[in-house]
């Protein structure tokens, strides 16, 4: 159908981080293609559940680890710029390269060949990627508006 996927989930404590819910989850997401990127996001309290705690970096990390034990090649942890290692980058599966450094929703470096792979090791990147970089275009996430 020449579509590209990528699953987020908004782990919020108390909610969808169980280990065992994390794990059946991205097992089902491995099952269909180990390569559909997985975001994991964090939760912060904010209006209606403002009682319930926020999403800490280390539960972030966690649920990254199972999403990787799980057999998913891309596993993302965002929503805290800086706090979650080099989970907000992109890496070659074969060679660890970094291919692409973020933070938060910034791009530092992208090192994507114009034909798609990794340009240590030549593998490669699954996904759809223009021919060349053409520079960011928003730096935090923005409001679609839909015309009438």
């Amino acid at each position: 159908m020449d579509v590209w996927v990528e699953i987020v989930t908004l782990l919020i404590p108390g909610f969808n981080d169980s280990t065992d819910e994390l794990t059946r989850l991205t097992e089902f997401v491995a099952s269909v293609s180990p390569d559909i990127p997985w975001h994991v996001t964090a939760f912060h309290a904010d209006y209606k559940m403002d009682d319930t705690p926020n999403t800490t970096a280390a539960m972030l990390r966690q649920a990254a680890d199972i999403g990787r034990r799980s057999g998913l090649r891309f596993v993302y942890a965002g929503n805290l710029p800086g706090s979650v290692g080099d989970l907000e980058n992109t890496h070659c599966t074969s060679c660890h390269a970094t291919l692409i450094a973020r933070s938060g929703y910034r791009i530092r470096d992208y090192g994507i060949t114009p034909n798609g792979c990794c340009p240590s090791c030549g593998t490669p990147v699954p996904g759809r990627f223009d021919a060349h970089f053409a520079g960011q275009i928003a730096s935090q996430p923005t409001a679609i508006r839909l015309r009438r």
